[in-house]
Parts: structure tokens; sequence; C-alpha cells
């Protein structure tokens, strides 16, 4: 993994925000040396810093002297990938690509952060200028005959796009081959092609769908671990997980094993590594009620059988802890039963799984805990309003003494749920490890078998998830 200290910069703002920024990153042999003179530069530390996956990072540092000269030189060759050369001001970036050759200099401007750019010693770094200046001078003829309020009709604005769509076809075939077009070739989307027709004439928006996700990787070689100092697998992990793949568990496992063979086949130890790491930690906290199990699946899989290179055996073990306790917390999974003390009659226990309703929403909590106390009036509206509907709520203390519990209890108003001191218990319980609850207030809510239907969801989503929840049972129960 990358140390070097992160630079805090808003990516979105680099400058020439094209995506087609590559890098060829077979190594040097013999350390690097890149030497610059920025007109507009006197004086002050000039960074080169390295992207990997997600972030930037700070790799080497160069004093610029009184007329814009500076050097960045070590022994040691930089891995290949995508660099951005970061002046003093920390808003003036120059996109560098790093490959096989690392000496090579840099002149530019920086009145004209792209049209400026010079490059020397340096085959990506050219193409790649020159293909930003081509593009950056069609884009100017855009503009100005935009500001001459000309017709978009008119035929010099299908001119532009015919030079820039020429252009574009023949640099990507004179510089096949170079990692430059691969790069450039990944960025890219799945190229479309026309859309079977439906009966009623439309496009078939299912097929284009289908079409592009199973050709989303096409271009993507998870044999080249120079992708990693670039932010393009992490983006495409984004888009594929997140955005192509249906929110559900069974879906999101499927995809996941998809991506962790291509990784597994491409057999490098740090592609692999970042693919399994990326998925893992999207779903050991997810954003979607149950999805859980994605996490699990992630660990035992791939964690827990040693297939995700990890030399840490503290981290095998946290992971197989978290899993242990996971496990059983499952949606579809029956909640492990629990006796507290009743607020209603002191000398005898109420238990979750005595509860008679259709509906059980479980809400640990601390009488002391300001979310939880917050959350409170907001327990009693739901309960109050859906308690006729089949739902009842149970409220379990988890800490604080018995007087803190009953005052919580009595100051919200809450007499009407079924209410529970934690501190004296049916069994032995630990809540942090047989409830999953590290923060309070967590919240389950169950079936009438007490299966778990949802965990870790908001006081606030309670009326709108089960709402939900009903109407998704109602219309699986009328096909049936």
């Amino acid at each position: 993994m990358v140390t070097e200290n992160l630079i805090t910069m808003n990516l979105k703002n680099y400058a020439f925000g094209l995506f087609f920024t590559i890098t060829t990153a077979a190594f040097a042999q013999n350390g690097y040396r890149i030497e610059g003179q920025i007109k507009g530069l006197s004086g002050g530390d000039c960074i080169l810093a390295n992207y990997y996956a997600a972030q930037i990072y700070a790799k080497d540092t160069a004093k610029a002297d009184a007329n814009g000269r500076f050097v960045f030189q070590k022994d040691k060759p930089l891995p290949g990938g995508i660099y951005e050369l970061v002046l003093p001001n920390r808003r003036t970036l120059y996109r560098l690509l790093i490959s096989d050759d690392q000496e090579f200099s840099i002149t530019a401007d920086t009145t004209d952060v792209v049209g400026s750019v010079r490059i020397k010693g340096s085959k990506d770094n050219e193409i790649f200028y020159d293909f930003q200046q081509f593009m950056k001078s069609k884009e100017d003829e855009y503009q100005r005959l935009k500001a001459q309020n000309v017709p978009e009709s008119d035929k010099r604005f299908k001119d532009i796009q015919d030079q820039r769509k020429a252009y574009y076809d023949n640099f990507m075939k004179q510089n096949d081959g170079s990692f430059t077009v691969k790069i450039m070739k990944t960025a890219a989307d799945p190229e479309l092609p026309p859309a079977p027709k439906q009966p009623n004439g439309k496009e078939d928006s299912t097929w284009l769908f289908n079409y592009y996700k199973a050709h989303f990787w096409d271009n993507f070689d998870f044999a080249d671990t120079r992708m990693l100092q670039t932010p393009f697998f992490h983006q495409k992990l984004e888009r594929y997980i997140k955005e192509l793949t249906v929110q559900v568990e069974d879906s999101i496992v499927k995809e996941a094993d998809f991506i962790v063979g291509r990784a597994i086949a491409g057999k490098q130890k740090d592609v692999i590594s970042y693919a399994i790491y990326y998925i893992t930690n999207q779903y050991e906290m997810p954003k979607v009620v149950g999805t859980d199990g994605v996490f699990i699946h992630m660990a035992e899989k791939y964690y827990l059988t040693g297939i995700m290179p990890v030399s840490d055996s503290s981290t095998v073990k946290a992971i197989s802890d978290r899993v242990k306790v996971l496990k059983p917390l499952l949606i579809n999974k029956v909640i492990p039963d629990l006796g507290v003390m009743s607020y209603r009659t002191a000398d005898r226990l109420d238990y979750i799984h005595g509860i008679k309703a259709d509906y059980t929403v479980v809400f640990f909590y601390s009488p002391t805990c300001g979310h939880c106390r917050e959350s409170a009036p907001k327990l009693k509206a739901f309960h109050d309003k859906f308690k006729a509907q089949g739902a009842e709520v149970m409220t379990i203390a988890t800490e604080g003494t018995e007087a803190e519990w009953r005052k919580f209890v009595k100051e919200f108003q809450l007499e009407n749920l079924v209410n529970g001191f934690g501190a004296v218990v049916s069994r032995q319980v630990t809540y942090r490890t047989d409830y999953d609850v590290f923060s309070t207030p967590t919240i389950y809510i169950l079936d009438k078998n007490k299966k778990i239907i949802a965990r870790r969801i908001g006081v606030e989503d309670l009326e709108p998830f089960l709402n939900m929840h009903k109407k998704r049972v109602s219309a699986v129960g009328s096909k049936q």
C-alpha cells in the first residue's frame, strides 16, 4: 500500500478534466529524473503526486527556483501510473504519465495549463498532450461559434465533431499497443450497437442495459498492476457493484465472485487484494437493508481461506470475530431470544419471543445517549400509529442504572411500549457481540416469527420501511 501523506484536494477540480489520462507503467531501470520549468512560477515547493485507487498521495517534492525551474529525482524508479505535478498554490496541476521513460522534461505556462505544455523524452506524455491540445483547440472553436450565436444547425459545428472523431480514430490506430490507448479504452464506456425493437417500435432498453453490463469490463486488464495507480479500477468497481448490480444479496454475491474471479485469473496480488477489499468494505456496514450477507460471503470465501493475501494475522482474526457476530443476525435469521427486567412488573422478565405481534421493533438504547433521547419521541409516535396495524415496540436499555432507565421511560411517555432493563437478563449477554450493539440506538425489525427483516435503520426509517415491506409481502402473496 502507498504510505505517503494524502494530499488534500478536490480531484474533480483538476486541470483539464478529460478523463483520458494515462500512464505506461513498465519501470525505468535507474531511478527517475523529471526536470521542469513553469513560466509564472517563482519559487515554492512543487509536489509529484500519484494515484492509488480512489486517492492521490504525495510521492516526491521539489523546490522551484526564482525562474520556475525544479527537478524531481531519486534512485528508485516510480511505479507506472497517473501522476500530478502540483504547483505551490495547490490549485494548478499538470498531469504526467509515468512509464518506461522516467527521464524527461516538461515546460509550460501557468496561463495556459494544457496548450502550453511541451514534453521531451517521454513518448506517452508527448502523445497524451498532442491529444489534449488538439481536442482543446476544437473545443475553443466550438465555444467561439457559440459566443457568436451561430445556430447549432450550422455546418461548422458538424465539421468540428467530424474532425474530432477523425482525429480520435486515427490517434487510437496510430498509437495502438501503447498504455495511453489502453487506458483510454479502459476509461471509455462500451460502445452500444443498435438495440432490437420492441413490438411497440421502441428500442429495448433492457437489452441495451444487459449489453452494456456484459461488456463493461471488456477493455480492463486485470493482469496489469498499473491499473491500481489510476483512478479507473476504483471507479469501475464502484459503478459496476453499486449502479449496475441490483442491491440484493444474491445479485451482489454473484457479481462479486465474477469480479474477484477475473482478478484471480489476472494473477496480480495487488489487483486481487483491492477487488476483494473494496467489495468487502462496502458491505460490512451496508447502506442497503438486507445486504450484510455480502460481507459474510466475502469474509468466509476470501479472507478466511487465505485467498485474500493478508499478512497481518490480527486482521484475519478481526474479520473472523466480525463474522461470528454478524452471521446469526443476518436478514431472515430468527433473532436470539432474550429476557430482560420488565418495566411493568419488576419481578418478571419480558422476552423478545414472547411478544405477540405481526411486527416487532427492538430498540436497543442507553438512557443517557443523546441520539437515543432524540429518537425516543419519534419511536413513541411510530408505536402510537402502527400498534393498531399489528406492530409492537420493545425497548431494551443496554446500560445505565435502573433509576436512569425508569426515568427515561417516564420522561418520554413510553409506558405503553414493552420496556426492558438489560442489566438483568435471562442469560449471560454481551450486547456488542450478541446483538451487534456497538452504538446506540440500534434497531431491529422482526416479523411475526421473530425473523429479522431489517436491522440498523434509523427511527425515521421505520414507517417507510414497514410500509414498503408490507406492500412487497402483499404483492408476493397475490401472485401465489
